[in-house]
């Protein structure tokens, strides 16, 4: 698989410095996003949006999770993407 487009994308973006300050703003805002994503019942009355932070990737990760049972019905990424993106960051 040929991942050079990739590469070129990821050099080519600018990262802005993000303060404590911004962080905490940031994770205020996705909470109150999630909420009302779920109180809207989007996904249905048996599931519910949430966040993750994968640790091995160091990346978030958006799931689809059935509210009683507490299994992930979607993941984004799924599972596979997330350990693909670990390799290559071994890799680099």
């Amino acid at each position: 698989m040929d991942v050079s487009a990739i590469n070129e994308l990821k050099a080519g973006i600018a990262t802005v410095p993000v303060t404590p300050a911004m962080e905490i703003e940031q994770r205020r805002e996705m909470i109150h996003a999630v909420r009302a994503v779920n109180a809207a019942e989007l996904y249905g009355q048996e599931n519910e949006l949430s966040f993750a932070f994968d640790r091995h990737s160091q990346r978030a990760v958006v799931r689809i999770v059935d509210k009683k049972t507490r299994e992930v019905v979607q993941q984004i990424p799924n599972e596979q993407v997330l350990r693909l993106a670990e390799e290559l960051q071994q890799r680099e």
